[in-house]
């Protein structure tokens, strides 16, 4: 029987007292401060939470009940452990890299240790649906309940870890002393938080973002790069990617072997990608019809001027995949339709009804608060997003790193991905606040209601072929929201799911680990997420293959590689450019 199944009668104190009381402690805090130091309302709903617990006791006490009665059947577990029985525990056991140690398995004291933290992690959870809260303050309370059941993980003190423990007494306490200096040191430099990866051979324009290419285009918020040929013949129709502003587009160019725009260029294609230049506070009042102007709709006039190309390609990626959307509505909305032949959508969102766990950040008063923020600075700071980020896959992210780090010493990994999610950006304030305005809190490009530079846009207007590229663990970009763009857009619509996340989605070189679901769906009756996945067909490998002969299609004819850059844009310098590196 669920928890729901037990309510009781309506609480003895009204509804909405907890918001009440919040506000009222609010009151006597300047606005100003709460945006500083509590932009994402989690007082509130620390308040939130403790009034709906005291306004709901008969299920306080049965979820107290249950916590006991469970931890109970751990202890006797446990003792059925220490006599060699292998039966598994009552509560279920997931991959996690905290607990990858054969100790926690082997030993039934840290087994029944397990078990029990376990335990606590779902009492938290019960607690929350307790509380009797509304919908999006219960998402940000589970979410706070993540966080703190991260931090009462055993695995964060040297007792309750097994690995720094044999760690100790290998290097006779050194590891120990090794892992307090880091310590101290990500407290004083890194925000408290443990670093993530080792940077130091893991150089932009060397292992990074190493593809050979020149900028042949550079205004105040972009540079354009285009990417020198690598075969004797290169399809008619060139690409143009369009990356996301709230990050480098290198996640793109990552590493030789592993980097998507290197691929599309080893199979025929000429390719340019759209380089943003890190926001400060110059750039403050840089709107969203700027980046779509100085960004996608200048690019698409520069790669057309060099290839003398009359169509092109257009390839976005997240953010960037919703301003190639908002490009190509506004050309047919210009009556310029013709210019795009067909749009590739990674990780995107052009619905934003159900956007996920990052809804637990954005709120109206959230927004408010984040605007007070930014006014201050004219942008939103690189580690506020980036923290942001972080909390939302927390043990991830941030926890599975204090053992290894703080308590083994051991030097974080040489990673590409998480070099790349270090390297962060701001994001102007006047485009920040318009785009969580406009797109999380109204959803106005869905609506049909989106209007820019003057323009009412439509995405049924865009009758392109689109291939649409979704990934089953993306927590920024939830696949099954993403698959409601097949029903939005006007044209013919391939629709991928990849097994990776938002980044590793994208990270996805053909391997023996890659594997994805690909399906045609048309743009007027696409049926739902679920219903497609069951028709769509299973295959081992990554959808960088599909897509290539997707592409390849809708490439043209073939024709010696242009030249890279023109008389009239001549290049500039070599990639990866001077604004991702942060030099100009």
């Amino acid at each position: 029987m669920t928890l729901e199944q037990h309510r009781t009668q309506p609480p003895t104190i009204p509804d909405g007292v907890g918001v009440d009381l919040a506000r009222s402690l609010e009151s006597i805090v300047p606005a100003e401060v709460l945006a500083e130091v509590d932009p994402a309302l989690w007082g509130r709903t620390v308040v939130q939470v403790a009034q709906g617990l005291a306004t709901h006791p008969a299920d306080v006490g049965r979820v107290v009940a249950g916590h006991a009665a469970l931890a109970a059947r751990i202890g006797t577990a446990t003792v059925a452990r220490l006599f060699g029985s292998t039966a598994d525990g009552p509560v279920p056991i997931e991959k996690d890299g905290r607990f990858k140690d054969p100790t926690w398995e082997e030993n039934p004291a840290y087994w029944g240790l397990r078990q029990q933290y376990l335990a606590l992690v779902a009492t938290l959870h019960d607690l929350v649906d307790a509380a009797g809260l509304d919908e999006s303050s219960r998402e940000r309370a589970l979410l706070l309940a993540d966080v703190l059941s991260s931090l009462l993980s055993p695995t964060n003190l040297l007792p309750g870890n097994p690995s720094a423990l044999k760690r100790a007494f290998e290097t006779g306490g050194t590891s120990v002393v090794s892992g307090f200096r880091q310590m101290l040191d990500d407290l004083a430099t890194n925000q408290g938080r443990p670093q993530q990866v080792d940077r130091t051979n893991l150089r932009v324009g060397q292992e990074l973002a190493a593809t050979p290419g020149k900028v042949v285009y550079r205004n105040r918020l972009m540079e354009l790069i285009q990417f020198e040929a690598q075969t004797d013949e290169v399809h008619e129709i060139p690409i143009l990617v369009s990356p996301p502003w709230i990050n480098k587009y290198y996640v793109m160019d990552l590493a030789p072997g592993r980097s998507f725009l290197e691929w599309a260029v080893q199979h025929g294609h000429t390719v340019f990608v759209i380089s943003y230049r890190d926001p400060d506070e110059s750039m403050a009042d840089t709107g969203l019809d700027d980046y779509l102007e100085l960004g996608d709709l200048a690019a698409l006039d520069v790669v057309q001027e060099i290839t003398g190309a009359d169509k092109v390609n257009l390839v976005g990626l997240c953010l960037g995949g919703l301003m190639a959307t908002i490009a190509t509505a506004m050309l047919h909305a210009r009556g310029q339709g013709d210019r795009i032949n067909s749009l590739t959508l990674q990780n995107t969102l052009l619905d934003y009804s159900d956007p996920g766990p990052v809804a637990s950040f954005v709120d109206p008063e959230i927004v408010e608060r984040l605007e007070r923020k930014m006014a201050k600075t004219g942008y939103l700071p690189s580690e506020s997003m980036a923290g942001t980020f972080d909390l939302l896959r927390a043990n991830d992210l941030i926890f599975n790193y204090v053992g290894p780090n703080w308590l083994e010493g051991k030097a974080p990994p040489a990673f590409d991905i998480l070099a790349w999610n270090a390297d962060s950006t701001r994001m102007p304030a006047k485009m920040h606040a318009f785009y969580l305005r406009h797109f999380y809190l109204q959803n106005e490009l869905a609506r049909g209601e989106l209007e820019l530079l003057g323009e009412h846009l439509s995405l049924k207007s865009i009758t392109n072929d689109t291939f649409i590229v979704g990934a089953v663990n993306d927590h920024i970009a939830p696949w099954r929201t993403s698959f409601t763009s097949t029903g939005l857009l006007g044209g013919d619509v391939t629709f991928t799911l990849s097994n990776g996340g938002h980044i590793a989605g994208v990270v996805n070189p053909p391997g023996t680990k890659a594997k994805h679901w690909i399906g045609t769906v048309g743009g007027t009756s696409a049926p739902d997420a679920d219903t497609w996945l069951q028709r769509a067909s299973e295959v081992q490998g990554s959808w960088w293959e599909p897509w290539r002969d997707w592409i390849a299609e809708r490439g043209g004819g073939m024709r010696t590689p242009p030249p890279v850059g023109s008389d009239a844009h001549p290049p500039l310098g070599d990639a990866p450019g001077s604004y991702v590196l942060g030099t100009a």
